[in-house]
C-alpha cells in the first residue's frame, strides 16, 4: 500500500506540475507585455486549485488513515481517495459542510449540500439530483486498503457556492445505500479537512 500511495501522491504533483506548466506555457507572451509578475500570478492562481485532506482515526485505537487528493479541472474537482486500516467493504465517503472533525467528527455538520437537494451519487447524477459532498463508496480490500477515483461535477476549489475548500471529508463506518435522507451509512470513523496542497 505505501507504494500504491507514493505512486498516487507522485501522480497528483505532476499534474499539478503540468497544470502550472501549461499555464506558465500559454501566458509566456505576458512577460514581454505586462511583465513577470502578471504571469507569476497567473501560476499561483493555477497551483492553489490543487487541494488535499489528510483522514485520520476519530477514534482512538483505529489504524484507519490515508490521504484524499482534490485537483479543480474544467467543470468540477478531481478526486483521488487512498485509505488503509479500514474495515474491509464498501464505505461512504462525502465532504460535510464543516471543517472541523472535533467530537469524532461530528462537528463537521452534515453534507455539504448549498443547493438544498436530495442525497444521491453526484459524480452520476450531478448537483440537480445529489449534494455537492456526496462522493458515494470507497471499496476497501481484504487488507483493509482501498482507493476511490471520482470527479465532481459543478464543485469548485476556488471559490462560489461550491466551494469545498476547507470542508471536512467524513469515511462513515457503513455503506452509503443512496436512501434519503443521508444514505444510512452509520458512524464516522475518519476525518480530514481540505486545505490548499503545498
Amino acid at each position: 500500500m505505501k507504494t500504491l500511495k507514493m505512486l498516487i501522491a507522485a501522480l497528483f504533483v505532476l499534474t499539478v506540475a503540468v497544470f502550472a506548466y501549461a499555464e506558465h506555457h500559454e501566458n509566456g507572451s505576458m512577460h514581454e507585455e505586462h511583465g513577470s509578475m502578471t504571469d507569476d500570478h497567473n501560476l499561483t492562481k493555477e497551483i492553489s486549485t490543487a487541494a488535499i485532506a489528510l483522514i485520520n482515526p476519530t477514534e482512538e485505537g483505529s489504524d484507519v488513515h490515508g490521504e484524499v487528493a482534490l485537483i479543480e479541472v474544467e467543470g468540477g474537482v478531481s478526486v483521488i481517495a487512498t485509505l488503509s486500516g479500514v474495515t474491509p467493504g464498501k464505505h461512504g465517503l462525502h465532504i460535510h459542510e464543516n471543517g472541523s472533525c472535533e467530537d469524532g467528527g461530528k462537528a463537521a455538520g452534515g453534507h455539504f449540500n448549498p443547493a438544498g437537494k436530495e442525497h444521491g451519487l453526484l459524480p452520476e447524477t450531478g448537483l440537480e439530483h445529489a449534494h455537492a459532498g456526496d462522493m458515494g463508496n470507497i471499496e476497501i480490500d481484504e487488507n483493509g486498503q482501498g482507493v476511490l477515483e471520482v470527479i465532481l461535477p459543478g464543485v469548485s476549489l476556488s471559490g462560489g457556492d461550491f466551494d469545498v475548500m476547507e470542508k471536512a471529508i467524513i469515511l462513515h463506518a457503513q455503506e452509503d445505500d443512496f436512501s434519503q435522507p443521508l444514505g444510512n451509512a452509520g458512524g464516522r470513523i475518519g476525518c480530514g479537512i481540505i486545505g490548499h496542497a503545498q
